[in-house]
């Protein structure tokens, strides 16, 4: 049994911790506004899910999930992390966030900047380029022939191994992209980016459908991907 501790309890949050639970992990949720803010959310997953602040979670998760907004980024707690698996949710929203020249020239991406916060920590890119409806349906058992597959990208082997055999549990195969410099590949706007998993009308949101994405889909999309430059 593994504990995911969550940083951020939004839609993408919340669906990983009922993935998990389902999976038999335990979960420790937070958010900005506070533990109490959480106790419908905890009533829903059960016994195995607890609220906590981010710092808690961040101490109690064997990996720990960041999926806050990209603003909130330097808020996440550093100490608390060193050495420990995280995964980052992110992605860049100028109208959210602001403007961020590092990522407006392209110098870095998303995930980089969090791994700059967290020198100590090991960042996997992941669950940013799906719909949070979509990651729940779309999960199937091992061995299933209609499972899903979903991108991975971080500088640690080991990390990357560790989310992958997480993401077994959960329901889905990992592809590796490779280092967190080419997280770009599956950013916002990207061949990759949510519209893959989308089945339904392109114009249409939220999506109305789900598709079942294999290896072969997404490496072909991931090797479409353009630079916002370039677009």
């Amino acid at each position: 049994m593994t504990t995911i501790g969550l940083i951020g309890a939004g839609h993408i949050g919340s669906t990983v911790a009922r993935l998990a639970v389902d999976a038999g992990h335990q979960v420790v949720l937070s958010n900005s506004r506070g533990p109490e803010t959480l106790t419908d959310l905890v009533a829903e997953l059960g016994p195995q899910a607890r609220a906590a602040t981010a710092a808690e979670a961040a101490e109690a998760g064997d990996i720990v999930v960041v999926t806050v907004p990209l603003k909130a980024y330097q808020q996440v707690p550093v100490e608390p992390l060193r050495g420990k698996v995280v995964i980052d949710t992110n992605n860049y929203y100028p109208q959210r966030d602001g403007h961020i020249a590092e990522l407006d020239d392209e110098s870095t991406t998303v995930s980089e900047l969090l791994q700059a916060h967290l020198p100590e920590s090991k960042v996997v890119k992941a669950f940013n380029n799906i719909y949070f409806e979509h990651l729940r349906s779309l999960a199937r058992p091992s061995g299933s022939p209609e499972r899903s597959v979903l991108a991975i990208a971080g500088d640690d082997e080991v990390a990357k191994k560790t989310v992958t055999e997480l993401f077994d549990t959960l329901g889905y195969d990992a592809y590796d992209v490779g280092p967190l410099s080419e997280g770009w590949r599956y950013q916002r706007d990207t061949a990759a980016y949510a519209s893959l998993y989308n089945d339904g009308p392109a114009d249409v949101w939220p999506p109305t459908g789900a598709r079942q994405v294999d290896a072969a889909l997404l490496r072909q999309q991931l090797d479409r991907a353009q630079r916002y430059r370039d677009m």
